[in-house]
C-alpha cells in the first residue's frame, strides 16, 4: 500500500475513533471485539520502552486510562508508542511514531490522589500497519518484528566491544546500583545488550526512538556504540575536571569544593562571566552612592578592581567582598540634625526619671551647649552609680531628647584590644571592632553611643582595650579613628559618647581624665516608692498582661516590699518583687475571678515568703562596746556591724571578719588612741595589759576594707573599756589619725541614705565633709540629725551614754 493511502486511512480511522469516544461518553455502547492482529495503543511522552525492560507509565489522558483498563480486563498486551510532539494533548495518527514495543501490563495502580499508573514489561518491537476505528482509544493492526538470530563474527565483535563500552560507562557513572553492572555482564544476546545500554543512556527520547526503529542488529549496535563512546568521553572529562579542581584546593579551601567545580565547568563551557559583571557593576554603583570621602572611595575602588581580577572561588575573594560590604554600609555622610528642643528635653527627662534634679540639670546644660555649638567638642559624660539607678535609661533619654539613634556597646569582660579596634583583614573571620559595628547598627554617624560598664574592662596578652578607648573618647583625636579592619580613618567626632560605671577605682586615670563624672547615688525608701508608683507598677502591669482596674496594689504594700524584701541602691530587685506579686494576681484573673483583686500586706508572706531582711535597728544591742558605722560598696551604702570583747590575756589585739589591711590598721590606730587617752577617758591603763581585745566584723564571709571605719572602731573600743554604751540611734563614719583628728571620707550620700533606710536618727560625719551635705536627699536631711566631727573627743561627748551596770563578756560593735 502506498504511503499517502496509509496516511489517509489513518486520518479517517482517527476521526472515527474520536466519534466513537464521544458516542461512548454520551450514551455508551458495547465495544466491538478486537481482531487477533490488532493491538491497543498507549501513547506516551518522552519515554521509550525497549523489549526485555520494565517501565512505569503514568496515564494522564482519559483515552489512555480506558485503553489500559480494557487491556487488563481482556488480558491483552498493549503497544507503547512514543508521540512525535510531547506538547500535543490529544495525539492523532499523524502525531505518532511508526514503531513501538509490545508490552505486558505487569501491574495497574490507582494512586490515592486519583492518578493511574501501569508497570509494563517490553516483549517485542512492532510496526503500525493501519489504525482501526470503533473504540474509544487507539487501536491499530500491527506487525510484530522478531529479533534477528544471526551470530556472525562481525556481530560477535561488535557485541564484545559494546559490552566493554557499557561496562566502562557504568564504572564512570557516580552512585550506580551494584546490580546494573552484573546485569550487563550477564547478557549474552547482542539485541538485548544494545537495547539495555540505550535505555540507561542519558540521551534524548528521539535518539532512543531511532535505536528502537533500527531493526538490523549490526546497524543498531554501531549507533549505540557511537553514542556510548560520546557519553564516555563526557564522563571522563567530568572526572578530569573534578581531579583538577581537587588538586587546586588546599585544606583552607576545602569547603569551597562545589563552587570550584562549578567554576571549572563554566570555564570549559565558556560561561559565568555575565553574572560576575553584573555583581561588579552593582558594587560600583553602591560605592558611588555611599558618599565616602575621596580618600576612602579611592581605596574602595582599588579593592573593587582587585576583586574583578580574582576568580569567584579564590580564597581572597570572600574577604575582599566582605570588606567592600562594610565600607558601603557604613554611614559616611552626616545626616541632617534635628534642632534640640530644651523644653521637650526637660519633659522627656521628667517622664523617664523621678527626682535626680542635679543630674537632669547637668544633662540640660549639656544639651543646651550642643544646641548652641553643634560643631563644638562636647565633654563625654560618665554616669557612675550602683546597679539599677537608671544609668542606661538616662542615655536613652538623652538620645530621645536629641532626636538621634541610640546604640549600646557592652564593655563588661572585654579584655582584647581588637574588640575596640577590630582585627586586621589578614585573619580569617576578621571583623571591625565594637565601635564601628555599633555605628553600622545605628545607621547614623551622629548617634548616641553608650559604652556600658566601662569599669569592667580587662587587660590580657591581647592588649589593653582601655588604652584603645583613649582615642575613641578624645575629642581631639577621634575624628580620625582608625579601625584595624577598615584601615581607613572614620570620623567619630559627631558621635555623642556616654559611659557608665559602678565604680571609678578600676577605670584607668587617663581614661577617667577624658570624661566628666556624674554620680548617681542610691534611692531612699520614699524615692523608691515614687518610682514604683510612677514607673515600675505600670511596667509590670504591661509585662504580665494586666489591665488597669484588674489589680490594686497600695503604697503600703510597696513600702513593705521595699523594707522587708529588698536591700539595694537601685530598683531592679524591687521591680522583680512587684512582678512576682502581680504574676500571682494574674493567675487569679486568668482563672476568671471577678472584680478588682486587691493586694494587701497580709498577702505578701504567702506570695513572697517570709521577709528576707530584718530591721537593722532591732539587731542592735545596747551594751558597752557597740558602735554603728557606715560603709560604701559598689552597689550603694550600707551599715556595718562590728563586735568587740575583752578577755583575760596579755594585751593582744585580735581582728577577725575578713578585714583588709587598711581596716586592720584603722583598728590598731583606734586602739593606740584609746590607750593614749586612757586617763582622760577614765580608763585604768592596767586593763590593757591584763586583757586581750577581740574585734570582729560580722558577715565574716564578705571581705571588708577601707579607712572610713576608724571613728566607729575608736568608739567601739572606748565604749568597751569605759563600760558605757553608745546611743543605738547613732551611726558614724570617718578616718582617724593618731593625733585624734577625724579625716574626710567618700560616699557620704550613699552612707547617709543607707543609715536613713535602716532607721538611724543621728549620723556623725567628718567636719571636712560638709561640702557633701547638699548631695544628701532632702528627706534624709529633714529627718536626721547631723553631727560634724573635728576630733574624736567630740564623738565621745556626743554618743556615750552614762555608765550603767557591768557589761557582759561579749559585746557587739557595728561600724
Amino acid at each position: 500500500m502506498a504511503e499517502p493511502e496509509i496516511l489517509a486511512k489513518e486520518v479517517s480511522a482517527q476521526a472515527s475513533t474520536q466519534a466513537s469516544a464521544q458516542a461512548s461518553a454520551q450514551g455508551g455502547s458495547t465495544l466491538l471485539p478486537l481482531p487477533a492482529d490488532a493491538l491497543i495503543i498507549v501513547p506516551v511522552r518522552n519515554v521509550v520502552l525497549f523489549p526485555g525492560l520494565v517501565l512505569p507509565v503514568t496515564l494522564g489522558r482519559q483515552k489512555s486510562v480506558a485503553a489500559a483498563q480494557q487491556a487488563v480486563r481482556d488480558q491483552r498486551q498493549v503497544g507503547i508508542l512514543l508521540q512525535r510532539d510531547a506538547e500535543v494533548a490529544d495525539p492523532a495518527a499523524l502525531d505518532m511514531h511508526r514503531m513501538g514495543t509490545v508490552a505486558n501490563i505487569v501491574r495497574y495502580i490507582t494512586a490515592p490522589d486519583g492518578t493511574n499508573h501501569i508497570v509494563c514489561q517490553g516483549e517485542q518491537r512492532f510496526q503500525i500497519v493501519e489504525y482501526l476505528s470503533g473504540w474509544p482509544f487507539m487501536v491499530a493492526r500491527v506487525t510484530q518484528i522478531p529479533e534477528p538470530g544471526v551470530r556472525s563474527p562481525e556481530i560477535e565483535a561488535r557485541f564484545v566491544n559494546l559490552k566493554a563500552q557499557a561496562v566502562e560507562a557504568i564504572e564512570l557513572l557516580p552512585q550506580v546500583p551494584g546490580d546494573l553492572l552484573a546485569a550487563v555482564q550477564s547478557i549474552d544476546q547482542p539485541p538485548a545488550l544494545a537495547d539495555l545500554a540505550t535505555a540507561y543512556m542519558d540521551i534524548k527520547p528521539e535518539e532512543k526512538q531511532e535505536i528502537l526503529e533500527t531493526v538490523d542488529i549490526a546497524a543498531r549496535m554501531d549507533k549505540v556504540s557511537r553514542m556510548l563512546a560520546h557519553r564516555i568521553e563526557i564522563l571522563k572529562l567530568s572526572q578530569e575536571i573534578g581531579r583538577q579542581t581537587k588538586t587546586a584546593l588546599d585544606e583552607r579551601q576545602r569547603e569551597a569544593l562545589l563552587r570550584e567545580q562549578m567554576a571549572a565547568i563554566q570555564r570549559q563551557l565558556g560561561e559565568g562571566e555575565e553574572g560576575k559583571a553584573a555583581e561588579m557593576a552593582e558594587l560600583d554603583k553602591a560605592i558611588a552612592a555611599a558618599r565616602m570621602p575621596k580618600e576612602i572611595e579611592d581605596q574602595a575602588r582599588k579593592e573593587l578592581r582587585r576583586l574583578q581580577r580574582l576568580p569567584d572561588a579564590a580564597g581572597e575573594y570572600g574577604m575582599i567582598r566582605t570588606y567592600l560590604d562594610w565600607l558601603i554600609e557604613l554611614p559616611w555622610a552626616l545626616p541632617e540634625e534635628k534642632p534640640i528642643d530644651i523644653a521637650a528635653a526637660r519633659k522627656i527627662l521628667d517622664e523617664d526619671h523621678y527626682d535626680l534634679d542635679k543630674i537632669k540639670r547637668r544633662i540640660i546644660e549639656y544639651l543646651a551647649v550642643r544646641k548652641l555649638a553643634p560643631q563644638g567638642k562636647a565633654p563625654i559624660l560618665c554616669f557612675v552609680g550602683p546597679p539599677g539607678v537608671g544609668k542606661t535609661s538616662l542615655g536613652q533619654s538623652i538620645a530621645r531628647a536629641m532626636g538621634r539613634k541610640f546604640v549600646r556597646v557592652s564593655l563588661g569582660g572585654v579584655h582584647d584590644e581588637a574588640e575596640i579596634r577590630g582585627h586586621r583583614r589578614t585573619y580569617i573571620g576578621a571583623l571591625p571592632g565594637n565601635i564601628i559595628q555599633a555605628i553600622r547598627k545605628a545607621g547614623a554617624r551622629n548617634c548616641v553611643m553608650m559604652l556600658d560598664e566601662i569599669d569592667k574592662l580587662g587587660a590580657g596578652i591581647q592588649g589593653d582595650p582601655g588604652a584603645a578607648l583613649l582615642e575613641v573618647l578624645d575629642p581631639e583625636q577621634n575624628n580620625t579613628f582608625r579601625d584595624n579592619y577598615l584601615a581607613v580613618p572614620f570620623d567619630l567626632s559627631r558621635v555623642v559618647f556616654i559611659t557608665t560605671a559602678n565604680m571609678l577605682d578600676t577605670v584607668p586615670g587617663p581614661l577617667r581624665d577624658r570624661m566628666e563624672i556624674i554620680s548617681l547615688a542610691g534611692y531612699t525608701a520614699d524615692e523608691k516608692l515614687q518610682i514604683a508608683h510612677r514607673y515600675l507598677v505600670r511596667r509590670q502591669f504591661e509585662a504580665n498582661g494586666l489591665k488597669e482596674g484588674q489589680v490594686e496594689i497600695g503604697d503600703d504594700v510597696v513600702r513593705d516590699i521595699i523594707q522587708n524584701y529588698t536591700r539595694e541602691a537601685g530598683v531592679r530587685g524591687l521591680e522583680r518583687q512587684i512582678g512576682q506579686v502581680l504574676r500571682h494576681a494574674a493567675v487569679r484573673v486568668a482563672e476568671g475571678q471577678a472584680g478588682p483583686i486587691r493586694i494587701t500586706r497580709d498577702d505578701l508572706v504567702p506570695i513572697l515568703g517570709a521577709p528576707k531582711f530584718e530591721n537593722e535597728v532591732a539587731m542592735r544591742v545596747s551594751v558597752p562596746g557597740v558602735a554603728t558605722g557606715l560603709a560604701w560598696t559598689p552597689v550603694g551604702g550600707d551599715i556595718l556591724f562590728i563586735e568587740a570583747t575583752r578577755v583575760p590575756g596579755n594585751g593582744r589585739l585580735i581582728l577577725t571578719g575578713q578585714l583588709g589591711d587598711v581596716m586592720k590598721e584603722s583598728a590598731q590606730a583606734a586602739l593606740s588612741i584609746v590607750k593614749n587617752r586612757a586617763t582622760a577617758l577614765g580608763i585604768d591603763p592596767s586593763r590593757f595589759e591584763k586583757s586581750d581585745i577581740h574585734v570582729h566584723v560580722p558577715a565574716g564571709a564578705i571581705p571588708k576594707d577601707g579607712p572610713s571605719a576608724g571613728v566607729a572602731m575608736f568608739m567601739a573600743l572606748t565604749s568597751l573599756m569605759t563600760d558605757r554604751t553608745i546611743r543605738s540611734d547613732t551611726a558614724m563614719t570617718g578616718e582617724i589619725s593618731l593625733r585624734g583628728l577625724v579625716l574626710p571620707v567618700g560616699g557620704i550620700k550613699e552612707k547617709v541614705v543607707a543609715a536613713h533606710s535602716a532607721g538611724i536618727k543621728r549620723v556623725m560625719l567628718p567636719a571636712r565633709n560638709r561640702r557633701d551635705y547638699d548631695d544628701i536627699p532632702d528627706i534624709a536631711r529633714r529627718e536626721m540629725e547631723f553631727i560634724w566631727l573635728e576630733r574624736v573627743e567630740e564623738a565621745v561627748a556626743a554618743t556615750l551614754e552614762p555608765k550603767t551596770a557591768p557589761a557582759p563578756q561579749l559585746a557587739t560593735a557595728e561600724a
